[in-house]
C-alpha cells in the first residue's frame, strides 16, 4: 500500500518518501530522523522530508556476522525494504553501520537504490572542503575507526577507505571492548553515555597515525550528542549519522540549512 497523497512539500519540490530501515537501534534511529529535521531548510511542516520506520526487533546484527547467533537479520530486513517499497519510498537509508553488511540482501529484495552510510561517510573525510582551507594539514593517509565488532568483522569501512587508498586502524582488544561496552552496556542498555570513555582509545589510534577518527556506529553518534563541547578538542571526529542525515536531505531534494552546509567535524584548534 502506499502512503496517501498529500501534495508538494515544498514550491516546485516533488514529494519524496524516504524509507528509514530504522530501529537498529532505536534510539540512533530516532537521533537520525531529527537530525533531518534539523538539518532540512524548512519554513514549515510541509517542508520536511517524508519518512519512515522503526523495527526495533531486527535480529542483532553484531551477533550474526560473528557467529554468535543463527537470526540472520538479512531476510528481516529485506522484507522492510520491500515494505517501504510498496509505500512508494524513492529510496532507502540504514541508520546502522552494521547493518550494511547485509546491504547484498537489500538490494537483492527491491529495485529502490540504498543510499550507503559508509560510501557517504568516506565521501566526507576525501572531501576538499574538509581539509583544504577548514583542518591544517593535507587528507589523511589513515583514520580511526570507532565502531562494533561486526561492522569492523564484515570489512565494509575498512574495504571503502582502502579502495581510496585510506587505512582504516581500528581499536586493539582492550579499545575495542571499551567501544562495545559503549554501544550495548552504554546506550543500547538506555544509561545516556558520551564518548568519555573513549578518550584512551582515541588518543592510542591518533599515536598510531590516524588524522581523522570516524564515529563508524550510531550508537556512538547518540554518546557524542550527549557528549561535553570541551571533551576531544584537537580530535577530528567523521559522524557516519551526520553524513547520512545531511545526504539523505539533500537526496530527498531539500535544501540544507545555512549552518549544515558543511561537515560538523571538530577542527583543531589555531597554531602551530
Amino acid at each position: 500500500m502506499r502512503l496517501p497523497d498529500v501534495g508538494a512539500p515544498g514550491a516546485g519540490a516533488a514529494e519524496t518518501f524516504v524509507g528509514v530501515l530504522g530501529g537498529v537501534g532505536p534510539l540512533a534511529t530516532v537521533l537520525f530522523m531529527e537530525r533531518v529535521v534539523r538539518l532540512t531548510d524548512a519554513a514549515r511542516d510541509q517542508d520536511h522530508v517524508d519518512m519512515g520506520l522503526q523495527h526495533a526487533t531486527v535480529p542483532d546484527r553484531t551477533a550474526f556476522v560473528l557467529g554468535r547467533s543463527v537470526d540472520d537479520p538479512g531476510p528481516v530486513l529485506a522484507a522492510d525494504a520491500r515494505r517501504l517499497a510498496g509505500a512508494g519510498a524513492a529510496f532507502l537509508v540504514l541508520p546502522c553501520n552494521t547493518a550494511h553488511a547485509f546491504a547484498g540482501a537489500i538490494a537483492g529484495a527491491t529495485s529502490i537504490p540504498l543510499l550507503s552510510a559508509v560510501d557517504v561517510t568516506v565521501s566526507a573525510v576525501l572531501s576538499s572542503d574538509a581539509w583544504t582551507g577548514c583542518l591544517s594539514g593535507s587528507r589523511p593517509e589513515a583514520v580511526g575507526l570507532l565502531a562494533t565488532e561486526g561492522t569492523i568483522e564484515s570489512g565494509v569501512y575498512v574495504d571503502a577507505f582502502s579502495a581510496r587508498g585510506i587505512k582504516a586502524l581500528v581499536p586493539d582488544v582492550v579499545g575495542q571492548a571499551t567501544v562495545t561496552s559503549l554501544i550495548y552496556d552504554g546506550v543500547k542498555a538506555g544509561r545516556g553515555s558520551d564518548l568519555t570513555a573513549l578518550e584512551g582509545v582515541v588518543a592510542n589510534l591518533r599515536l598510531r597515525g590516524a588524522g581523522a577518527i570516524v564515529l563508524g556506529c550510531t550508537e556512538l553518534s547518540v554518546a557524542a550528542a550527549a557528549t561535553p563541547p570541551g571533551l576531544l578538542p584537537d580530535v577530528v571526529l567523521v559522524d557516519a549519522l551526520d553524513e547520512l542525515a545531511r545526504a539523505t536531505v539533500l537526496r530527498a531534494g531539500r535544501r540544507l540549512r545555512a549552518d549544515g552546509q558543511h561537515s560538523p567535524m571538530r577542527r583543531r584548534p589555531p597554531g602551530p
